[in-house]
């Protein structure tokens, strides 16, 4: 019965089974505008909303939130269209949660396209890489000497040229046009790091709606 109290909107940031050991919870796919609203008005007292869709149907709208609030449910926003509408309604009582929230709260991520990816209709799988993570690993390799600051600032820009279901990794570094040597150490440490910031910042989202759901 508690299960159906708690509504999680999630796709391609967290694998459904990993979230199923951390947070028993009703699970829906990525939330599309009147989503929200409809679980609410079917009894959701905590609402995480962590995936959304973004361009292929009409996203989550900022009062459609608000409402869900002002019925007295909960609403957690993590990772992707979560952080997004968090960042924004934070002040109106929608609580944000980890570490992309907080780069959009301060300004240092401001487009919805920082978080974007295209994914698996079925399995939710990732099939682009968003440019949260493309950002992170550049860091990473300018901060290990793997590229130059100047290499690091053609791979972004490249990244950020291309429309976001293009943004692989083998694409980005083709369109970047650096050296083989650069190219594959870069890609190396990708493969080491395995950085993903939008699943760790869903499965901090799980676990604080986990604390919440003892008050149920």
């Amino acid at each position: 019965m508690r299960s159906r109290k708690i509504v999680v909107f999630l796709g391609p940031s967290l694998d459904r089974d990993a979230a199923q050991e951390i947070l028993e919870a009703d699970y829906r796919p990525p939330a599309k505008r009147g989503d929200v609203f409809k679980v609410a008005k079917d009894g959701a007292k905590i609402i995480g909303l962590i995936d959304g869709v973004f361009f292929q149907d009409s996203a989550v709208a900022h009062k459609e939130v608000l409402h869900v609030l002002e019925m007295g449910a909960k609403v957690i926003g993590a990772s992707s269209m979560g952080a997004l509408r968090a960042s924004e309604l934070y002040p109106y009582g929608m609580e944000g949660v980890g570490r992309i929230y907080e780069c959009y709260k301060d300004g240092t991520l401001i487009s919805d396209d920082e978080v974007a990816l295209i994914f698996d209709p079925i399995s939710f799988k990732p099939l682009s890489e968003p440019l949260v993570n493309i950002r992170y690993h550049l860091y990473k390799a300018k901060d290990e000497g793997i590229f130059s600051e100047d290499a690091c600032k053609k791979v972004l820009d490249a990244a950020i040229q291309l429309y976001f279901p293009q943004r692989t990794y083998s694409r980005i570094l083709d369109d970047a046009g650096l050296d083989a040597l650069s190219r594959n150490a870069f890609l190396e440490l990708v493969q080491k790091e395995k950085n993903d910031l939008k699943r760790k910042d869903a499965v901090m989202a799980l676990e604080k709606i986990k604390e919440m759901a003892g008050s149920l």
